[in-house]
């Protein structure tokens, strides 16, 4: 009879107003996913949808660059697999209107000298 080698790793998730980091051992060959499921992380974030968000280890979004995808990827011991809120605002988007802005209070000072 042989004992399952247990690793140890991480789920984390965050929002703006609550953040959570899970701590748990799970078994050699557990990917991504399965641990977020396992971690209780789900219960207590109804909003995430493993089929939909995005997951990463260590900053590394799973399934870009040459990583497999979050449902294949086997975790190594301490790895922690970060859930990615989708993103509410284009981020190119927002500094375009910033610079804009910025243009118009520039040009707008120009006219009123004090």
């Amino acid at each position: 009879m042989s004992a399952e080698t247990m690793i140890n790793v991480e789920v984390a998730y965050a929002r703006p107003d609550k953040q959570v980091l899970k701590q748990l051992s799970v078994p050699q060959g557990t990917t991504a996913i399965e641990a977020v499921k396992q971690s209780g992380i789900l219960a207590i974030f109804p909003e995430i949808d493993v089929d939909s968000d995005k997951f990463g280890v260590f900053s590394q979004v799973l399934g870009t660059k040459g990583l497999e995808a979050p449902a294949v990827y086997k975790l190594q011991p301490m790895d922690r697999v970060e859930i990615y809120r989708p993103l509410i605002a284009d981020p190119k988007e927002v500094r375009r209107r910033r610079a804009a802005e910025a243009a118009a209070k520039a040009a707008d000072k120009q006219e009123k000298p004090d």
